[in-house]
C-alpha cells in the first residue's frame, strides 16, 4: 500500500505518514487508535498494546519477515521522499514498463564493437520494478526506479558484484517501447569507471504466464553479447551510440559533455532508431 493511499484511509496528509514511516514524528494517540483499527482489518485482533512489540515481532503479525524484506530491498536504501514517489509512480505506471528488452551499446572491451544484453522488466516481491539485463557471461540484476519523467537502475553483475548505474530518458507513452540514456560502470578488467550511451528497446510484451515468462527470459539471457551481425547496427543508431563531444564537437554545435538525448528530441530518436519510423 503506498503512503498517499494510507493517508485517504484515514484522512491525514500523505506527508504526515511519510514523517510516521521515517520515524521523525510519532502519531499522536487519536492517529495512533485510528490506524491501528484500519490495520486490524489486514491483521485480526490487533490491539494497541501490539505497538510495543519489537519491530520482528510486529512484522511477524503481517506474516512479513523483515530479513527476507532487507534481502529484496537491497541496493535501494533511498530517502522516504525518493522511495515514495517510485513506489507511486510504480504502481501507476509499472505495466507501461515490463516486458521484454533489449539494450545496445559500445562495447568497452573492443572498442568499435556493440553488445546487445537481453532480459526483462517486470514487477517484483516488494511492489517495485525488477530489472534483469546480460548474458552468457555476465548479467545485471537491480531494481528499475522511475521517477518524473526519467528512469534510474541501480544494478550489481553478477560476476565481481560490482554496482552499475543507468539513467534513461523515456517518452511518455501507454506502453514504452525505448529508453535511451546512459550507463555508468567499472566495466573493464582495470576497473576504470566508464559512462557510455545505452538504448533500451523493447522486443516483446509479458504474456502473462510466470512459468512462460521465465523460459523466455533464460532463453533470452543465453543470447551472445557481443552483436555478432554488424549490419543490424544501423547508421543512426551507430552514430547515436558512438557520438563526438568535447570542445572541438561542441564546436562545431554538438555535445560538450556526454548526455541522454534530451525528452523533447527522443521521439525523433524512436522514429530514427527503433521500428524506421519517420
Amino acid at each position: 500500500m503506498s503512503r498517499g493511499r494510507l493517508a485517504a484511509e484515514l484522512g491525514v496528509d500523505k506527508s504526515l505518514v511519510g514523517r510516521w514511516a521515517s520515524g521523525s514524528v510519532q502519531p499522536s494517540p487519536h492517529n495512533l487508535e485510528r490506524l491501528t483499527r484500519f490495520l486490524a482489518t489486514k491483521a485480526p485482533g490487533l490491539t494497541m498494546l501490539d505497538w510495543e512489540r519489537d519491530m520482528t515481532q510486529f512484522s511477524a503479525l503481517f506474516g512479513i519477515n523483515r530479513d527476507d524484506g532487507r534481502a529484496r530491498q537491497a541496493g535501494i536504501d533511498l530517502p522516504a521522499e525518493t522511495l515514495e514517489a517510485v513506489r507511486n509512480s510504480s504502481e501507476l505506471r509499472g505495466e507501461a514498463y515490463e516486458g521484454f528488452w533489449r539494450a545496445t551499446h559500445p562495447a568497452v572491451i573492443a572498442p568499435g564493437r556493440f553488445f546487445h544484453e537481453h532480459g526483462v522488466i517486470r514487477r517484483g516481491p516488494s511492489g517495485l520494478l525488477d530489472f534483469e539485463v546480460g548474458g552468457p557471461d555476465v548479467r545485471y540484476r537491480g531494481t528499475l526506479l522511475p521517477i518524473e519523467g526519467q528512469v534510474f537502475v541501480i544494478a550489481t553483475d553478477t560476476v565481481r558484484h560490482l554496482p552499475c548505474f543507468m539513467i534513461f530518458n523515456i517518452v511518455t507513452m501507454p506502453k514504452i517501447i525505448l529508453m535511451d540514456g546512459i550507463l555508468l560502470t567499472a566495466g573493464n578488467a582495470m576497473r576504470n569507471p566508464s559512462a557510455y550511451p545505452i538504448v533500451l528497446e523493447r522486443i516483446g510484451d509479458l504474456s502473462g504466464d510466470v512459468a512462460v515468462d521465465d523460459d523466455f527470459t533464460a532463453e533470452l539471457l543465453t543470447r551472445p553479447q557481443f552483436v555478432q551481425d554488424e549490419s543490424c547496427i544501423s547508421d543512426a543508431m551507430r552514430a547515436h551510440l558512438i557520438r563526438d563531444f568535447g570542445p572541438q564537437a561542441a564546436a562545431a554545435g554538438a555535445e560538450l559533455l556526454l548526455t541522454a538525448t534530451a525528452t523533447p528530441h527522443l521521439a525523433q530518436v524512436i522514429a530514427q532508431l527503433n521500428y524506421g519510423l519517420s
